[in-house]
């Protein structure tokens, strides 16, 4: 897939990943997919990359990220050679409350002094079928780098009023933040923990080909 100022950097060029013929082992690809082919950029002010995670057991605390880089590419042929790379400054971190913020970026969770950066990095992409696709990467947290698998959904294309071409995508993938050294929590009196080691992560992307 903030991870939040929106900075968008150049386009970052990567080898190509070696995969399977077109469609990835046979899967039929939609003809539109092939136009989308191209270095795109991701539009931070039409974007949303974030995470929830489960409060004291009972309820849903939502966060999202305001800078980051991004470098995506897009093969509609050979999606196999599709890649991304996104870059988060932890310290733009924003749940909506400020106290809980400075948490975030302190010691027990991102330790944003040390750690600045979070990035995701992709190592394959798989079209699964229809509009949805499987990427596969190495996500680094505080220093510590481990695969994750997104799920990723196209949603169309446009060509919006100011001559931008856009394409949208949403992805998801649940990580257990504990094996990224976050591991702070409060034990509950009734049982449970603060915080749920698993987190969901949310990328909803409004990509711009670069250079329109």
């Amino acid at each position: 897939m903030g991870i939040f100022s929106r900075r968008q950097s150049a386009t970052v060029e990567r080898t190509p990943v070696a995969g399977p013929p077109a469609g990835g082992g046979g899967v039929a690809l939609d003809p539109a997919l092939r136009a989308l082919t191209g270095h795109w950029t991701i539009d931070g002010p039409h974007s949303r990359i974030g995470f929830s995670v489960r409060h004291a057991m009972v309820t849903t605390v939502r966060g999202a990220f305001a800078d980051y880089d991004s470098a995506l590419y897009f093969d509609g042929d050979r999606p196999s050679e599709s890649r991304a790379e996104l870059v988060i400054r932890v310290g733009s971190v924003d749940t909506g409350v400020e106290q809980r913020d400075a948490h975030l970026v302190g010691t027990d969770f991102f330790d944003a002094n040390r750690f600045p950066e979070m990035a995701f990095r992709s190592s394959s992409a798989v079209h699964e079928g229809g509009e949805s696709f499987r990427m596969t990467g190495d996500l680094t947290i505080r220093d510590v780098t481990r695969p994750v698998d997104l799920q990723l959904d196209y949603l169309g294309s446009v060509m919006d009023p100011f001559g931008y071409e856009r394409a949208g995508f949403d992805g998801t993938t649940t990580i257990d933040r504990t094996e990224w050294g976050l591991v702070y929590n409060q034990r509950l009196a009734a049982g449970g923990t603060m915080v749920s080691e698993k987190v969901r992560l949310q990328f909803d992307i409004s990509a711009v080909r670069a250079g329109s």
